[in-house]
């Protein structure tokens, strides 16, 4: 990965920052976009003492809940930076336990697992078009296959019971939908798209699920759960592996191809949640590089 830039939103804890330290030990550049930039900082610094061949890390301010946030910080990243090799798009939150409406208008864990990264990923393309070969590796997680429907017209639960655990099995359900539609709309750009579940890995992300499944829950957490480092280990494979070179629109499980559910393979729902992802990000036609 030496001279390559790589993003990596969430980087400063769990799996993304395993990511990211994988990552600039192979001599990448990697920047960590992150919301806690004291956090991100420390973290930055303690992986720059670690850096080999060239390999560096920057930090830069990235709320994905925030539209406004996202903007700016795509902003920056152009003005910057030449390149852009790999996107990881992969921070996320399983919180809160009761509904939160930002000032978007969006649900709070479908704006910063889903919406996000959409109007991010969408932002970026010209200049990761302009750097092929390149990479978009997009986090989802096996709690997709939870859902049973896809409601378009209640996508942030508008018209639906909003349960503490829907809003995040619903937001890893669109991100594999929107890598479906996304690798679609890249053929032949020279730019791949992939989705994975990182299986369940013991970090803080999934607290809040111990109350919510409680006792299986926790005997299947601390028993079979990864650590963040294996967690990572498929994040890393589709940021750098020769194995998937041209590769795109698949689902990866530890390091390999899987099948998602049934319905995060239907192609139509894919680009139906493509239109009606558009207009919640209020994405502008001088944002559209597909």
């Amino acid at each position: 990965m030496k001279g390559k830039t790589v993003i990596v939103t969430g980087g400063s804890a769990g799996i993304g920052l395993h990511t990211a330290g994988d990552l600039v030990k192979r001599g990448a550049r990697v920047i960590l976009a992150c919301r806690n930039l004291e956090k991100a900082g420390r973290v930055a610094g303690q992986l720059n003492k670690e850096a080999s061949q060239g390999g560096e890390v920057v930090v830069r301010l990235l709320d994905t809940s925030d539209l406004t946030s996202v903007r700016a910080f795509a902003k920056e990243i152009l003005d910057t930076e030449k390149h852009i090799h790999v996107l990881v798009n992969n921070a996320g939150i399983v919180e809160p336990p009761q509904k939160v409406i930002t000032k978007d208008g969006l649900e709070m864990t479908m704006a910063t697992n889903y919406f996000g990264h959409f109007l991010l990923t969408n932002l970026l393309l010209e200049r990761l078009k302009q750097s092929a070969p390149s990479r978009v590796v997009n986090v989802s997680s096996l709690l997709h296959s939870r859902n049973s429907s896809l409601n378009l017209d209640s996508i942030n639960f508008e018209k639906e019971a909003y349960t503490r655990s829907g809003p995040y099995e619903r937001s890893k359900l669109c991100i594999v939908l929107f890598n479906l539609e996304l690798a679609r709309r890249l053929e032949g750009s020279g730019v791949t798209a992939n989705s994975l579940h990182p299986g369940i890995v013991k970090t803080d992300i999934f607290v809040p699920y111990i109350s919510i499944y409680k006792t299986i829950f926790v005997i299947y957490f601390f028993l079979w759960g990864k650590d963040a480092n294996l967690g990572a280990q498929t994040h890393i494979y589709l940021a750098v592996s020769e194995e998937v070179e041209g590769v795109s629109g698949r689902y990866f499980g530890d390091c390999k191809q899987v099948k998602p559910a049934k319905l995060a393979r239907d192609k139509d729902l894919a680009r139906r949640l493509w239109d009606v992802s558009e207009k919640a990000v209020k994405l502008r036609p001088e944002e559209k590089f597909y």
